[in-house]
């Protein structure tokens, strides 16, 4: 796991954009997928400090998709499912970053351990 900055967490929302872009997603879900990205980077940024970004195309029979896997060696999340359902925040923000990531997303996978790390796998695929 690597150092995790602001410029990390603006080359993998750029990065996530691009790569958008480029598998034919229209201009709405390019901003939807750079969304969800930028509110799991930072979560990353705040909490963990280090930790990856990866962001490939994902295929499932006919459907393209782009899929993007976060881990980190943070703190964990001790109740994943009120994090999840929203509303929960530990650093004073309104705790709607991974909520919100999910809405964002087709598909969105966390699995977390405390003292362990936080791991998170979202698709979107395209309509």
């Amino acid at each position: 796991m690597a150092a995790f900055d602001e410029e990390s967490l603006v080359a993998a929302r750029g990065a996530a954009r691009e790569m958008a872009r480029e598998l034919g997603f229209g201009v709405v879900d390019q901003v939807r997928i750079a969304t969800a990205v930028s509110e799991i980077a930072r979560n990353i940024l705040l909490y963990a400090g280090t930790g990856t970004v990866r962001i490939r195309e994902c295929r499932s029979g006919d459907r393209v998709g782009l899929e993007v896997v976060a881990e980190d060696r943070g703190p964990g999340i001790p109740d994943v499912e009120r994090v999840l359902r929203g509303g929960y925040s530990t650093s004073g923000g309104f705790g709607r970053g991974i909520a919100g990531a999910r809405a964002l997303m087709s598909e969105f996978h966390l699995e977390s351990r405390p003292g362990e790390g936080t791991r998170v796998v979202m698709r979107r695929w395209k309509e």
